[in-house]
């Protein structure tokens, strides 16, 4: 009965090493697919051209809408995307329409995700596989810029796909939701896109493509960084200004 139930163990443990191994190859392949040789690939899948527009559009409405997503290739896609369409891979018009309608129903799914739940989600704990400090960092950039952080956040990677979400949770008006989510999603796709579709026709910059999207995605992290510091280098006057203000002085 023991070597029995050794063996079923056995078994499902490498039935669940299995699965946990083929999720990872698949999920290193998504985030590959930054890259024009791997995005190339999807081309080449078979069931039509409509296919890898299919698979670019749930990607980008992944990144976008769904909290887990966060992990997702958004800038260096939409570049990568726009550098094979000066290629003549893609139709740089029906990727920019594809990818655009993808980006503004993922906020907008993100923005009614939050809309169902109150604030207590700001709890530690309160929502799984999502990391506490990503959802309080989304809620002090729509804090600190309002409803224009809808639009901020498209060019900041992680707070891109948290803010819709707090903008929902804050009860934000949907009718200016959806002003500020068209733009900045016309707006992120549109730059990105035709950014590599232009730049990608020179030659050093399609020859040293990878330095690029780490420049791109460089400098989308720079605003989050200068807020980290900023908040970092202000905090200990903020606790002496509090410490002082709660400090009674003696008689």
């Amino acid at each position: 009965m023991l070597a029995e139930y050794c063996l079923l163990a056995g078994h499902w443990r490498k039935s669940n090493l299995g699965i946990f191994q083929w999720l990872l190859e698949r999920l290193q392949w998504l985030i590959g697919l930054a890259k024009p040789e791997n995005l190339r690939t999807i081309v080449n899948l078979g069931g039509g051209p409509w296919v890898s527009y299919l698979i670019l559009g749930a990607i980008v409405f992944s990144e976008t809408g769904l909290l887990i997503g966060f992990f997702l290739p958004g800038d260096s896609l939409l570049f990568a995307a726009g550098f094979l369409a000066s290629q003549g891979v893609f139709d740089i018009v029906l990727l920019i329409v594809t990818l655009c309608i993808a980006a503004i129903a993922g906020d907008a799914a993100n923005y009614y995700l939050g809309l169902q739940l109150e604030e207590r989600v700001f709890e530690k704990g309160r929502i799984r596989f999502v990391k506490h400090a990503h959802l309080i960092a989304a809620k002090e950039f729509y804090d600190k810029h309002g409803a224009v952080a809808i639009v901020l956040a498209r060019f900041v990677p992680l707070v891109r796909t948290f803010t819709p979400f707090v903008a929902g949770v804050a009860r934000m008006s949907y009718r200016q939701f959806v002003v500020y989510n068209v733009i900045g999603g016309v707006g992120w796709v549109l730059s990105m896109t035709v950014a590599g579709y232009f730049l990608g026709r020179i030659e050093w910059i399609s020859e040293h493509f990878e330095l690029v999207v780490i420049g791109i995605i460089a400098a989308s992290l720079l605003p989050m960084l200068f807020g980290v510091y900023r908040a970092w280098r202000h905090k200990p006057l903020l606790e002496a200004t509090n410490s002082a203000a709660t400090t009674t002085p003696e008689s």
